[in-house]
């Protein structure tokens, strides 16, 4: 059995989760749009008591709840569609260490034309508020700061940049695919207009995430990037899947009910991985310290190994990790957020990005630690004859 330790990338369909899917696979149909009849009308209703479920456990309005393809598509609609729609305010701040699917749209932006800041994060990964207050301009429309890196764990003061960013009236957005199901989050008092999220992140189905668009006084200028039909409030056009929503919405379900059960879990294996790797010499820790961090995340680097080696030989003996942002495994280059933060160019090709989760257990934690050491010991001896 492997042993998986990557659930930063995706995590494992939660069985209670495929149990809510399945009457929606085989065999309930309806559109959820075709509420003319007693079948659609069934499917609005599944949908819309996800959409509630998801809401309750953000503190925010059903109505606020635009559901999409996952985080990749929330971030393109939140940051493109934003800007598309913010006429004169034509600059866009975010951070060096985003995931490409802010970073990319943003350099999108700039061969566009518009104005792009990409600002500095400090050794551990995180954003500064005060740097954010330092870059808002007078055509600012739009800052955008994830909730949680995907790569070190770092959890940014959102609360903090959203406070900036009110106070000059610029919107804010940020990416919490990683935080969501992990850590408390509050819309009714985080102070942000757009939030991005995915099932998929929180034991839930591929395919399905959401974006939060918050209604207010002040109206967002947000155009859809997919038009034809008007579905989901006009923002997102398209059949909705209601066997994911239906497992979008059990699946947050279940991760706000276990969070402080899974919280305690993770945090403590997460410790004793730490612990059981320490004897290895030449070892860094990257990343913030724990009261800064997910509680599921470990990032560690070798002095002396060549990345990819090891990955190899540990993927071979039936490890699951990775050494940087799923969605930028093909590309040869170092993690950017290492990088980002400071890391050498040979430690940030060294590095293991751990993800833990509710189903990991203290077993699986040891025999992993083991394999790890091992490979490193093995790979430097190599290295050396």
């Amino acid at each position: 059995m492997r042993i998986d330790l990557d659930s930063h990338a995706t995590t494992r369909l939660d069985p209670r989760v495929l149990e809510a899917m399945l009457p929606w696979l085989s065999g309930c149909g309806g559109n959820a749009a075709s509420t003319q009849h007693a079948s659609g009308r069934a499917a609005r209703e599944a949908v819309e008591t996800a959409r509630g479920r998801i809401a309750t456990a953000l503190g925010c309005d059903v109505r606020e709840i635009v559901f999409t393809s996952g985080a990749t598509e929330s971030n393109n609609l939140a940051i493109r569609g934003l800007m598309a729609g913010s006429g004169s305010a034509s600059q866009v701040i975010t951070n060096a260490a985003e995931h490409r699917a802010v970073l990319d749209p943003v350099r999108r932006l700039s061969r566009e034309g518009l104005e792009t800041t990409i600002l500095p994060v400090d050794a551990v990964g995180a954003v500064d508020p005060a740097e954010i207050e330092a870059a808002v301009a007078d055509n600012t429309a739009l800052v955008s700061v994830m909730l949680a890196n995907n790569e070190v764990g770092t959890i940014n003061d959102v609360l903090a940049i959203g406070e900036v960013a009110r106070r000059h009236q610029v919107f804010v957005h940020s990416d919490a695919s990683q935080a969501v199901g992990k850590i408390p989050i509050d819309l009714s008092r985080l102070p942000v207009d757009l939030m991005s999220f995915t099932a998929h992140k929180l034991h839930g189905p591929q395919g399905i995430g959401a974006l939060y668009v918050r209604r207010g006084e002040r109206r967002l200028p947000l155009r859809p990037l997919v038009e034809g039909g008007g579905h989901e409030l006009g923002l997102r056009s398209g059949t909705l899947p209601v066997a994911l929503i239906v497992g979008f919405g059990e699946a947050i379900r279940l991760a706000i009910e276990s969070m402080a059960e899974a919280t305690a879990q993770t945090t403590r294996l997460r410790d004793r991985l730490k612990s059981r790797l320490e004897p290895v010499s030449g070892i860094h820790w990257n990343g913030p310290p724990a009261e800064r961090r997910l509680p599921n995340n470990l990032n560690v680097s070798f002095d002396g190994i060549d990345g990819e080696a090891l990955l190899v030989r540990i993927d071979q003996l039936g490890v699951d990790a990775s050494s940087g942002a799923a969605c930028s495994s093909t590309n040869p280059e170092p993690s950017h957020v290492l990088r980002a933060m400071g890391v050498s160019e040979s430690l940030a090709r060294a590095s293991l990005r751990f993800g833990l989760s509710r189903f990991t257990t203290e077993d699986e934690v040891d025999r992993a630690a083991v394999i790890v050491s091992d490979a490193v010991t093995s790979l430097r001896s190599s290295a050396r004859t």
